[in-house]
Parts: structure tokens; C-alpha cells; sequence
């Protein structure tokens, strides 16, 4: 066995091969600070590994609720899927409160 058909990101015990004398070795990027890779592991899924990269965040919104507590939100878009079991990607949406303040709000009773 060994790590040429899988490798996982993260922390997955689901990802493994059957290693020397019969115990598990693992194929997920956590193995490396568990010190359980399987020995065909840096071959096969570190030097291919490729990790997430995304975007700058763009501009928030304007505010949901012209008067009052609403919400703004803004994103950002992913230029590199990981592969390989490389780092998987951060959020790509932020949301934070708002309070809605057009000029009509006063009036409007």
C-alpha cells in the first residue's frame, strides 16, 4: 500500500493505506505532526500538494436596512483550488452589522 492513490487534507482518519507489518500508515497532511505518514507520503502528496490561494476581499455592500440594524457583506474569489491534499481555502464570505442611515430615515414616522 501506500499513499499513491489518496492523499486527504486536514486531519482524516478515513485516509490511510496498510503500511509494514500490518498497521495503518496515513496519507492526510496531519500525519506529518503525528509522525504517522505512510513511507511513500512527501513523494506522493507533499511535493504535489497544492494549497489554496484567494483573491483580495472586495468592497462590503451597501447596508441591508436604509434605517436600522441591517447587515453588510463582502467576498473574495478563490485563484488557486487546493490539490493534492494541499491547505484547503478560508472563508470566502464576511458578513458584520450595519445601522442604515439615508437621509429619509428622520422623516419617514
Amino acid at each position: 500500500g501506500g499513499c499513491w492513490h489518496q492523499c486527504c487534507p486536514g486531519r482524516n482518519n478515513t485516509c490511510w493505506a496498510p503500511g509494514t507489518r500490518r498497521a495503518r500508515c496515513y496519507c492526510d497532511s496531519y500525519c506529518e505532526r503525528t509522525g504517522d505518514c505512510c513511507e511513500d507520503y512527501h513523494a506522493a502528496c507533499r511535493r504535489a500538494a497544492v494549497g489554496c490561494v484567494v483573491g483580495p476581499w472586495g468592497p462590503w455592500s451597501g447596508c441591508s436596512s436604509p434605517c436600522g440594524v441591517g447587515s453588510k457583506a463582502r467576498s473574495r474569489q478563490v485563484t488557486i483550488p487546493p490539490r493534492h491534499g494541499g491547505e484547503p481555502c478560508p472563508d470566502l464570505k464576511q458578513r458584520r452589522g450595519c445601522l442604515g442611515e439615508h437621509p429619509t430615515c428622520g422623516t419617514a414616522k
